[in-house]
């Protein structure tokens, strides 16, 4: 055999060895809050979570990380963005990128529990007094370049590349490119190319081109940060986009576009909705009638528009790029969560909780007719449920997640419901109800599996009640996965996480959950992977 065959033979194993690891970890990243620009929290596949395999020993604590970073009142690291499959200098990696409150981002090699780079975004710090509801700092998490379609449902392809492999080297400044899966797609164009907006929804389908792997960062001062993956360089100054010391909630970036909720009057900032053109540097700005409902600001429709919930009862149909303010659904009562957009036979649909402890649902084409669908109240009443989740089992029924509130913080759950057919109409039904949780967050599913986590955080509305006073009523953390078809309990983490959540809500993938809590620690759970 000749040298050169020789010398091949482990570049065609490392290849076909970084096959197989992609193969059992699934496709698609979670990039930015709730996973997509819809905010699902739904992961539609992976290799080794299954609610066959939760069944089994095996998932378990992988490791846990604490970044540098100073907690600012009860917020501490953000949820990570990841990139599963990337090769650099050092050869395949898998990368995780966390937000921190006092103004940083750390990428951790995620198989190897390793810290790979630090970045501090703000050499000092200049805030107003901090408070619960204005903590200052970083407040929202750092987010992936996202597309805007919808992806297919659970299953797809085995091993192998979507796309052709590139060189590890890239352009000067670049650091090394990806080699990546594109998303699992279905036959034919992109859900949504035929309807409305069809050709931007094919274009932004793919967010994995060729070209420059990003990160984005929203500092405290209101700038705008792009980071290279690889070494969280900076190759350009950061761009001014929001006022200084707003509560920054759900950086999404998608179309050459960063959008930002500004939520509490932090820093004496309006409530609203940010938008800036990162070619031109243009920001336009929305203000909103009252506070921003939820924890991931914005959610985006398969054509760009972004709908937002408001304390006032109003959810708003916002024109990407303008904000001009399209259409909008009076509820008559607070809303309390981020709003989930879906798709059910055709529609875009929109949920959404309220503080009645209610879920609503309304077709994204024509909110300002009304509910589509209220629920009976299945929350205790105030209780803020922040996010939902949503996802759609192997016979086509579409799911809908929420955290619910028990009394006098106690017998919070989560609650699903199902969306179904009748009378021609899309109608919500209320399907199972997990055990006990103490405030429990917003859930994600994991490929038929629903991860949620009773965050032990002592809830209070008494502004009276100090962050320290709030720490020290809260209890540790407990992270379970149910059945998500019937809300069955299959394993929980048990003593294992040693302080409450309260900021650092859970993002998956790559057969592995992630959650970081109130002390700076970030866990990992998951089934090892093999390589």
């Amino acid at each position: 055999m000749s040298r050169f065959a020789l010398a091949a033979v482990p570049v065609f194993c490392a290849i076909v060895g970084a096959g197989v690891s992609y193969g059992q970890r699934g496709a698609g990243d979670w990039m930015t809050s709730a996973n997509d620009a819809q905010r699902s929290s739904w992961v539609r596949m992976d290799g080794k979570i299954s609610a066959e395999s939760m069944q089994k020993p095996g998932f378990a604590l992988l490791w846990k990380v604490k970044p540098k970073n100073e907690a600012r009142q009860l917020n501490t690291l953000t949820q990570p963005a990841l990139l599963d499959f990337y090769i650099g200098y050092r050869g395949f990696r898998s990368l995780a990128f966390l937000g921190g409150s006092s103004d940083t981002i750390t990428g951790i090699d995620i198989d190897l529990a390793r810290v790979e780079w630090e970045k501090k975004l703000l050499s000092t710090t200049s805030a107003p007094a901090a408070t619960i509801n204005c903590p200052g700092g970083m407040t929202s998490s750092v987010t992936r370049p996202t597309g805007l379609a919808y992806p297919s449902p659970a299953g797809g392809r085995g091993i192998g590349r979507g796309t052709a492999a590139k060189s590890g080297v890239g352009e000067p400044l670049q650091g090394a490119i990806t080699i990546r899966n594109t998303p699992p797609q279905p036959q034919g164009p992109p859900p949504g190319a035929g309807r409305k907006g069809g050709a931007a929804v094919a274009a932004a389908f793919n967010p994995f081109g060729r070209g420059v792997s990003w990160i984005h960062a929203l500092s405290s001062d209101g700038k705008f940060h792009s980071l290279y993956v690889s070494n969280g360089e900076e190759p350009n100054p950061a761009v001014p986009f929001m006022p200084a010391n707003a509560n920054a909630q759900g950086l999404i970036v998608y179309g050459g576009t960063a959008y930002a909720a500004s939520v509490n009057n932090c820093g004496g900032v309006d409530n609203g909705v940010w938008a800036l053109d990162i070619e031109s540097k243009k920001v336009t700005s929305w203000k909103a009638d009252g506070n921003i409902a939820g924890i991931a600001g914005p959610a985006v429709g398969p054509d760009g528009t972004l709908y937002v919930a408001g304390s006032k009862g109003e959810l708003v149909a916002l024109e990407p790029k303008t904000l001009n303010k399209k259409a909008s659904y009076q509820a008559g009562v607070e809303l309390t969560s981020t709003p989930v957009v879906f798709e059910f036979k055709g529609k875009d649909l929109i949920a959404v909780t309220a503080a009645d402890g209610t879920l609503h649902l309304v077709n994204a084409d024509a909110l300002s007719s009304g509910a589509l669908s209220k629920s009976a109240p299945f929350s205790a009443p105030g209780y803020v449920a922040g996010a939902l989740a949503s996802w759609q089992d192997a016979n086509g029924g579409r799911w809908i997640l929420a955290p619910a509130g028990g009394t006098a913080g106690k017998g919070g759950s989560i609650v699903a419901f199902q969306v179904v057919e009748k009378g021609g109409k899309p109608t919500l039904e209320k399907g199972w109800t997990s055990r006990e949780m103490t405030s429990p967050l917003p859930p994600i599913i994991i490929n038929g599996v629903v991860f949620a986590v009773a965050s032990g955080e002592f809830r209070t509305a008494d502004p009276k009640v100090t962050a320290a006073q709030r720490a020290a009523k809260s209890t540790k953390a407990i992270l379970y996965s149910l059945d998500a078809a019937t809300g069955k309990e299959y394993w929980n983490s048990g003593a294992t996480i040693t302080s409450f959540v309260h900021s650092g809500a859970m993002s998956g993938g790559g057969s592995r959950v992630y959650l970081s809590t109130f002390d700076g620690t970030q866990y990992a759970f998951g089934v090892p992977i093999e390589h």
